[in-house]
Parts: C-alpha cells; sequence; structure tokens
C-alpha cells in the first residue's frame, strides 16, 4: 500500500486556531506591559524633573519662571522618554498652581498611551502613579 505523509486541512486549522487563541491571550497583557513601561519612563522624568525644579528652586529661591521645552532657558526637556524618537508624554509645569513656593507637574499622556495623567507635587504627593 501507498501512504502519503503530511497534513490533513484539519490538523492545519487546529494549529491555526490554537495559535489564535495564545495570540489573543498574549497580545492585550503584551500592550498592558509597554503601557506599564512607558508610564514607569514618564514617572522617572518627572523624579527628574522635579529635582531640576529643586535645583532652579535653590538658585532662584522662587518657583516662578521655571520652564520646561527645548530652549536654552529651560530647566528640562518637555517630552517623555527622554530617549528614543518617539515621545508618550508631554511634561508640563502647570503654570496656574506655580507659586514661589510650591510647584505641579504632569505627564500628560500622548500619541495612544492610556492611563491618563500622571501627577507630581512639590509636596512629594503622587497622583496616578500606581
Amino acid at each position: 500500500m501507498n501512504r502519503q505523509s503530511g497534513i490533513t486541512l484539519i490538523e492545519l486549522m487546529i494549529v491555526v486556531a490554537i495559535i489564535g487563541i495564545i495570540a489573543a491571550i498574549a497580545l492585550p497583557s503584551y500592550s498592558r506591559y509597554v503601557e506599564n513601561a512607558r508610564a514607569a519612563d514618564a514617572k522617572s522624568a518627572l523624579m527628574s524633573l522635579a529635582n531640576a525644579m529643586e535645583r532652579y528652586h535653590t538658585q532662584n529661591n522662587t518657583y516662578v519662571g521655571a520652564a520646561v521645552g527645548n530652549g536654552a532657558g529651560d530647566i528640562f526637556p518637555a517630552e517623555a522618554p527622554l530617549d528614543g524618537s518617539v515621545k508618550f508624554y508631554d511634561l508640563v509645569i502647570v503654570a496656574a498652581n506655580t507659586t514661589a513656593t510650591a510647584y505641579r507637574l504632569e505627564a500628560q499622556a500622548k500619541n495612544g498611551q492610556g492611563g491618563g495623567n500622571i501627577v507630581l507635587l512639590s509636596t512629594g504627593e503622587r497622583q496616578n502613579w500606581d
């Protein structure tokens, strides 16, 4: 008898279904992992910005006038992550709360990054940090 080797269409469909199920489980988990890594990068940038704010306050005895951006007088970059080409957060010194003795720093999500804004206050209070 002549016996042919190979796979049947049913076997191929089963393999494709298994790969589809694994992908359906893995993709959302991977997306959450990537978003959390980007948020951790933004939190690190906020901490560095807070350090820059404290240096500015030490030199000027006020927080008023501190600015983020890429200009010569800016104390810190305006986007996070600090390295890489695609930026997922805008770093902002919220002007309404910037006074001589206090500040509010925000990492505002952009480019499809979920999770909302991450906030760091001059008192050390953190909002939306987890």
